[in-house]
């Protein structure tokens, strides 16, 4: 099918992509949430009407107590490959609403975007595979299976089993993750790497119980004096991540200028960056370590008392090439050699995931930067590192080996993911539909 009769049958099905992308935003399948497991069910059933309604043999399942997911199928012409489109269909927590400029389940076109939660993380990812089938109608060139998770803001913990428990349903020669993003408006991207994650709760006690801050001051240390001299050691002078063992490598050349740097990250006038290495290093291929929560009294209020015990939230994000295994190992080491005056630490895993390096070579892959470049108008893509973490990857690199793995996606810098006023920017929608459309075709 050609490009230019690809653009032409999107234009007379966008309106009801639209309308039906919309109707599943309205949707709230907070997969965090459990008062909201009826809202997931019924997001699952929506998607598996949506691909019946186009032929597909659409179904509705799970495996070790999980979410539920769709697995919809649709054969090919005898003898041609299968390609197999992923996305997930819950969302992240809205959190507080007064943050949105319009209600987070409300889809609202302000601009060139459409906002609300899950307008593109990832509804977006569903409606794009559902605009190529559509597109391509009855004629499609290749076999296809609809993999549509219900689970994947909560870490995806039953996907290993569902993927062995339907790996032959799911089986495809390629396969196809709208979870990702481009480079930027106007410039796609395939995701070759992304850094994988080591959560962990880590307290620190020096007391049974708090005492008075006069009578035992100076001679006995608090716990949140000593949880501080840990969380200060888990960094040099530069800011680099100070935790010996963790794996770095380089990154793709790539110029990130540091004027957009400065407004996709939000950072303040001044603000120095940590770390060194390459801009693009410090985001995709080396180690970061963030506190990103605190248990301590709060300020107001607080009585005149040593603090007996206090906790903190590591989030450390580990390079392609490392494991979870060796980082959770090199983080227990540091922090039990530097936990100060005797103080008892305890570490508490919360969750990990692997980091993923693709090996992006081969037909597929030729196939699909031709049909990025394209449907970008000439602009040939990107291959870009992802600093944030997708821990299902892995698990599709390891149940299926033998398949072209492709991480593709819907958002952009600012597309705000996770968190107020998500948007999907919707002449960028329009380009990756077209993209995989020409992938299914080509393929």
């Amino acid at each position: 099918m050609h490009i230019d009769a690809i653009r032409a049958r999107l234009a007379e099905l966008m309106p009801a992509v639209r309308r039906d992308l919309e109707d599943l935003v309205r949707i709230e399948s907070v997969s965090a949430d459990p008062a909201r497991a009826g809202e997931v069910q019924r997001s699952a059933e929506a998607v598996r009407d949506l691909f019946a309604a186009e032929g597909f043999d659409a179904e509705i399942l799970s495996a070790d107590g999980g979410a539920p997911a769709v697995v919809a199928t649709k054969p090919g012409p005898p003898g041609s490959r299968t390609v197999l489109l992923y996305a997930h269909h819950d969302v992240q927590p809205e959190n507080d609403p007064a943050e949105w400029d319009s209600p987070p389940f409300e889809p609202t076109e302000r601009g060139d975007r459409l906002y609300a939660r899950g307008a593109a993380d990832d509804k977006a990812g569903i409606a794009a595979h559902l605009a190529a089938v559509r597109i391509l109608g009855d004629e499609l060139p290749v076999g296809v299976t609809v993999f549509i998770e219900g689970e994947e803001e909560v870490g995806s913990d039953s996907l290993p089993a569902f993927l062995e428990t339907y790996q032959e349903r799911l089986e495809a020669d390629v396969i196809v993750i709208a979870d990702s993003g481009n480079w930027d408006i106007g410039v796609p991207a395939l995701t070759t790497s992304l850094r994988g994650l080591v959560r962990a709760d880590v307290e620190v006690r020096t007391l049974t119980h708090a005492v008075h801050s006069g009578m035992w001051g100076g001679l006995v240390p608090d716990a949140l004096i000593a949880l501080s001299r840990v969380v200060a050691s888990l960094h040099d002078d530069a800011g680099n991540v100070a935790v010996a063992g963790l794996h770095a490598g380089p990154a793709a050349d790539v110029d990130y200028p540091e004027e957009r740097l400065r407004a996709e990250s939000g950072a303040i006038e001044g603000l120095h960056w940590i770390g060194s290495g390459s801009a693009v290093e410090r985001l995709w291929t080396k180690p970061s370590l963030s506190i990103t929560g605190l248990d301590a009294p709060k300020v107001d209020g607080a009585s005149n008392t040593l603090v007996p015990s206090a906790r903190a939230k590591i989030s450390m994000r580990i390079a392609p090439g490392d494991t979870t295994e060796n980082a959770l190992a090199c983080l227990r080491a540091h922090l039990e050699q530097h936990v100060p005056w005797g103080a008892e630490l305890t570490l508490t895993v919360v969750d990990t995931g692997e980091a993923t390096q693709i090996d992006a070579t081969g037909p597929a892959y030729d196939v699909a930067r031709e049909a990025f470049r394209q449907a970008w108008d000439g602009t040939a893509p990107v291959d870009m590192g992802v600093g944030g973490s997708i821990p299902f990857i892995a698990a599709f690199l390891e149940a299926f080996p033998e398949a072209s793995v492709l991480v593709t996606g819907v958002e952009d810098p600012d597309t705000r993911a996770h968190g107020a006023n998500e948007g999907l920017h919707l002449a960028e929608f329009e380009r990756v539909c077209v993209a995989e459309t020409l992938l299914l075709t080509n393929l």
